[in-house]
């Protein structure tokens, strides 16, 4: 059972650090620079840790861009305030996804005036069936060898293995934008949780992101702290990445709602 829950807590976190490392505040925002060695090489990663559940960077960057221009209204790709469920907005996420994917959606050519990484040998064979059944198949097998006897709901948890990039994605959707408090008006209905945004790696200040969507650092107030801004400043200290300021000014903290 030890060997089980190590596995998938190591699976969720390191999908999640490069969900939002990379996909999120690499591709969509360009919040650091780095070298096209070191593009790839996260890039890589982001594939390899997402497994089954990968997501292609070119499409999730456009998407989330789509989401920052129209948030919480009917066209953002998944405001849970349109959606009975969480299961219906991820579908719906689903298809805009999938029409960036193919190229048979029209991009609005605003969402395309930074750059986005692309790596298309990569996003072929990361995104194609083969290899999501394999990555798939290889989840099974680690549980079949160290599942104890017995304890069959364990398997419970290899669809979430199966489908993580996803489900990560609706618990920040979902969450992010109905429940927790919020530090500033953005006009739309984005919050802020502690301590869950911090177990979430920083994902789920989603207010404080919206109001400041190129700060690599989410969280903005004393008690809040963003687990993946940190691993950020290590990187940047290396010179592996180069960050963008992080820091607002005291004009900008003066609209922020007393805690």
């Amino acid at each position: 059972m030890t060997a089980i829950l190590i596995f998938f807590c190591v699976h969720w976190f390191a999908s999640l650090f490069f969900h939002t490392f990379y996909l999120h505040r690499y591709a969509s925002h360009q919040m650091y620079t780095t070298s096209k060695f070191w593009e790839r090489f996260f890039y890589f990663c982001t594939w390899f840790f997402q497994g089954s559940s990968y997501l292609i960077p070119r499409a999730y960057g456009v998407m989330h861009r789509m989401h920052h221009e129209y948030s919480d209204t009917e066209k953002d790709p998944h405001s849970p305030h349109f959606f009975k469920d969480v299961w219906t907005m991820m579908m719906h996420t689903r298809d805009i996804y999938n029409g960036f994917v193919t190229n048979t959606s029209n991009v609005d050519p605003q969402f395309l005036e930074e750059p986005l990484p692309r790596w298309d040998a990569m996003d072929k064979f990361g995104d194609s069936n083969i290899t999501r059944v394999i990555w798939m198949a290889l989840y099974v097998g680690f549980y079949i060898a160290f599942v104890p006897a017995g304890m069959w709901y364990l398997y419970l948890l290899l669809p979430i293995h199966f489908l993580m990039g996803p489900v990560q994605g609706a618990v920040v959707n979902w969450c992010g934008h109905k429940y927790g408090y919020s530090n500033f008006d953005n006009g739309d209905q984005s919050k802020n949780s502690s301590p869950i945004g911090i177990i979430l790696l920083g994902e789920l200040f989603q207010n404080n992101h919206h109001k400041f969507k190129d700060s690599p650092n989410f969280a903005k107030k004393w008690f809040e702290l963003d687990p993946s801004y940190q691993v950020m400043k290590l990187l940047n200290a290396v010179g592996i990445i180069k960050l963008k300021p992080a820091l607002i000014t005291p004009a900008q903290l003066k609209d922020a709602k007393a805690a």
